[in-house]
């Protein structure tokens, strides 16, 4: 793979412009199309910060990743470690400056806040454990709250961000647990609490998530195709039952399950 892309983590790029359609399309159905241009370039600001968050990313963990993660671009040898800061840092600004094309100023306001919470993590608080976890939930929330708001209805999209959150601190803690071995001298929450109790909070967030998704089907406000959430809800738990023996697998599962919610999503405001 080529290692631009490979530091990008296109995978994560494309679940952000999913979200990005999806909560848009919460908030005002099918006359989504009367927003085409905040989404198209809500599309673009997306990509820019998730690559920039991960290029960074890899900047600031280039040591660790030597044992975790040997095949990314620098501890592979196939990038020098200031080429990835400088990527970073660029399409981070790039971000913020295209956000200023949007009509709601509400949506920049979010892109601009989710850089500054993006550096605050890579620089301070990803050493500091459980609150670095929330940091990145809290960043892939504000991805939904950010579809909400180019189209004028952020109010629309808070069940989804919320949803996305609460999962989302589930996998960061189980990827901690994963990565326990190359995380000597940071203060994860396995590394303080140990891995089983860390494991059981992970857990916890991974069912807060689904008994969450059961809002919509309480107030009614999506149809009956909704109820296919229940589908990414198992997987969810499953996730949880397993992540004490095969983290990895576990937070692969509930990043998918997650992708199965946001199609419920669609389903039911169709």
């Amino acid at each position: 793979m080529n290692k631009y892309l490979q530091l990008f983590r296109l995978g994560n790029c494309l679940m952000g412009i999913v979200g990005i359609f999806v909560s848009a399309f919460i908030a005002v159905g099918l006359n989504i199309g009367n927003y085409w241009e905040n989404v198209l370039i809500s599309c673009f600001v997306v990509t820019l910060f998730i690559a920039g968050g991960n290029s960074i990313n890899d900047y600031i963990d280039k040591d660790i990743d030597t044992i975790s993660h040997p095949d990314r671009p620098i501890p592979s040898g196939r990038m020098k470690p200031e080429d990835a800061l400088y990527v970073g840092t660029g399409t981070l600004l790039a971000a913020c400056i295209l956000s200023l094309l949007l009509k709601d100023p509400l949506s920049t306001i979010i892109v601009i806040v989710a850089s500054v919470l993006m550096i605050s993590y890579e620089l301070l608080l990803k050493q500091r454990g459980f609150i670095g976890n929330v940091t990145i939930a809290v960043l892939t929330g504000m991805i939904f709250l950010l579809g909400g708001a180019i189209v004028g209805h952020i109010e629309n999209s808070y069940v989804v961000a919320l949803l996305a959150t609460l999962v989302s601190i589930g996998r960061e803690i189980t990827k901690d647990i994963e990565d326990v071995d190359g995380d000597k001298g940071r203060s994860t929450l396995p590394m303080r609490v140990g891995k089983k109790n860390a494991g059981f909070i992970a857990a916890f967030f991974f069912v807060a998530g689904p008994a969450l998704s059961l809002l919509p089907v309480l107030n009614n406000d999506l149809g009956y195709l909704y109820l296919t959430v229940l589908v990414a809800d198992a997987m969810f738990i499953y996730a949880a039952l397993i992540l004490f023996n095969n983290p990895h697998k576990a937070q692969k599962t509930a990043k998918f399950a997650m992708m199965i919610a946001l199609v419920a999503f669609i389903l039911g405001v169709i």
